[in-house]
């Protein structure tokens, strides 16, 4: 235990899960209030900021392993004013999720895998529990902090092992053709549960 008079041996309070740690997450969808029939946005799920762009604020939980119960905060995006960029993003997450969640090749264009690929409404994510892996950004004041920006599907070697038991950690960064939307569709590379430490900003895969 440390002394009450010097505080430079306390632990700092940055306690990040690791970049690249695969884990199973529930979404919770934060309820915004925002609506648009026209776009399918109904049941007061999306949020609509103050600069006009449209998200989902969501809430997903680690559900299993050391990590367990750990929350981590991250906008889908669905509308942004300055351009595709945000709503791609929002789209590529929103498919692997699906793709994760129902057992889904990222590959299989089948009429089921089509079919599963659909939701009736926000309602259908709201809960939904898939392989996420775990990346780092920075929030508003510049500080670290988790984000998840892809999900795993069955086409990755361990999906199989996380999504029925407990969470997968690496340590380190993978070569540079390991993007997340590759990782997605399990493109192989010398470290499977690397993540791509990409440029910073935008990740990749939204560029």
């Amino acid at each position: 235990m440390g002394s009450w008079n010097d505080f430079n041996d306390a632990q700092s309070n940055s306690n990040l899960i690791p970049k690249g740690t695969l884990a199973k997450v529930r979404l919770t969808i934060r309820p915004g209030g925002f609506d648009d029939a026209s776009q399918g946005w109904t049941g007061g799920y999306a949020t609509r900021g103050s600069t006009g762009a449209v998200y989902l604020n969501g809430e997903f939980t680690v559900t299993e392993g050391p990590y367990a119960r750990r929350k981590i905060f991250t906008l889908i995006g669905l509308f942004s004013p300055k351009g595709p960029d945000w709503t791609n993003m929002g789209r590529s997450l929103v498919r692997g999720m699906l793709n994760s969640a129902r057992g889904i090749s990222d590959k299989d264009m089948s009429a089921e895998a089509q079919a599963a690929r659909r939701i009736s409404g926000f309602a259908d994510l709201d809960g939904i529990e898939f392989i996420a892996r775990i990346d780092i950004g920075t929030d508003a004041s510049g500080d670290d902090k988790n984000e998840i920006r892809s999900a795993v599907t069955p086409d990755h070697r361990d999906y199989a092992q996380v999504m029925g038991t407990a969470s997968v950690q690496f340590s380190g960064n993978a070569g540079p053709g390991d993007t997340p939307q590759q990782s997605a569709s399990a493109a192989p590379s010398s470290n499977p549960l690397a993540a791509n430490p990409g440029a910073p900003g935008r990740p990749s895969w939204a560029q």
